[in-house]
């Protein structure tokens, strides 16, 4: 009994490709010598992950029906021969015969025949369907640590159909000028400007699909020049100390050859990213003269100096007024060498009370 059911779908199997797949234009003899008829309808374009459905018209008399794809046999009549689940019959009848399949994927892709036999001829009608597919990078270069001077290599390559288009920029900070429409970027001698988060995209008629990676570039301390700082005896000062580092410099403070450790002598020292702060909170005597502050980190060194001076509180205290009003009762400042004198008349003209105050403050920097 097997036997016979193996036997029987082999000639059923032989029989259909015998029957539908003749290729276009051989003739079929059949009632009065009439050709088959072979129809090509128009390429249908469909997304990866959507469903098809497959239709042609059955017509009167019809005694033999299947869809084919390729070699295979999808549905002869209302039988299923596919084994795949995706594969569902919709609709069949005397004016109709549709298929459906669900999820199509790229191994979809080809030509698809609706064969019907009537009791007058065979007639086929082909169809190829087209698949595209939505762009996706399946390899992108990882995060990257660099230090400055390296050659830089980024890769991202995508799959998709039709091809997708690749592009590269840096969006983090924002740079036109540094692009790419290549797989792969490359960036020879970086420097730490080139350093952020850089975007791939990969763009096809379907979609879009984008991916990022940063970018580190390590680079020895720069710091920034220290300001000397002017501080009365007895009053709080402040020491600061700036630095650009890749990884974050670490800081060391000295006066003359001597490190400086938080909470010596009273003093506090705070780090806060690239800034680090030398706080004293009752200047000293001993606390004038001059300190450095040097960043440091794995790739290198920098430092720079700082004076602490004395200001005394006289010239603190001393407003502009107060300059003023002393200069205006000093007869010696008003009427010596530095008084200018009208050649007509013989009178002094006084100094204003800017030129006064400028000549007060000279003065009084000179003294230090």
């Amino acid at each position: 009994m097997k036997m016979a059911v193996a036997s029987w779908r082999r000639c059923v199997v032989m029989s259909l490709r015998l029957l539908f797949l003749l290729p276009a234009g051989l003739p079929v003899r059949s009632q009065g010598e009439s050709q088959s008829d072979n129809k090509q309808m128009d390429n249908i374009t469909i997304r990866q992950g959507e469903t098809l459905f497959l239709s042609c018209s059955q017509g009167d008399f019809v005694t033999h029906t299947a869809w084919l794809n390729r070699s295979s046999i999808l549905y002869a009549g209302e039988d299923k021969w596919s084994v795949d689940p995706r594969v569902s019959l919709v609709t069949l009848n005397q004016d109709e015969f549709t298929i459906k399949i669900e999820d199509v994927d790229l191994t979809d892709e080809g030509q698809y025949i609706c064969a019907v036999q009537t009791s007058r001829r065979p007639r086929t009608t082909s169809v190829h369907i087209i698949v595209q597919v939505p762009p996706k990078i399946v390899n992108l270069s990882k995060d990257l640590v660099v230090n400055e001077g390296s050659n830089v290599t980024l890769m991202c390559l995508a799959n998709g159909k039709p091809e997708p288009a690749i592009v590269w920029r840096i969006i983090s900070p924002s740079d036109d000028s540094l692009s790419s429409d290549n797989e792969v970027l490359e960036i020879p001698f970086i420097s730490r400007y080139r350093a952020g988060v850089y975007e791939c995209t990969a763009a096809n008629d379907i979609a879009v699909d984008t991916q990022t990676v940063e970018l580190t570039v390590n680079f020895p301390p720069s710091i920034s020049d220290g300001r000397d700082v002017g501080v009365t005896l007895g009053q709080r000062g402040v020491l600061l100390c700036e630095a650009d580092a890749v990884p974050e410099a670490d800081f060391e403070w000295y006066r003359d050859d001597r490190r400086i450790f938080n909470g010596f002598d009273g003093i506090e020292i705070e780090d806060d990213g690239p800034l680090s702060k030398l706080t004293f909170f009752n200047v000293s005597e001993a606390d004038y003269g001059n300190y450095s502050c040097v960043a440091i980190n794995k790739l290198g060194s920098a430092n720079t100096s700082i004076v602490l001076y004395v200001v005394t509180a006289s010239v603190l205290e001393m407003t502009s007024s107060d300059l003023e009003h002393t200069a205006f009762e000093n007869n010696d400042l008003l009427e010596g060498p530095g008084a200018v004198q009208d050649g007509s008349s013989g009178t002094s003209t006084v100094f204003t009370p800017t030129c006064l105050l400028l000549i007060v403050l000279l003065h009084l920097l000179l003294k230090f």
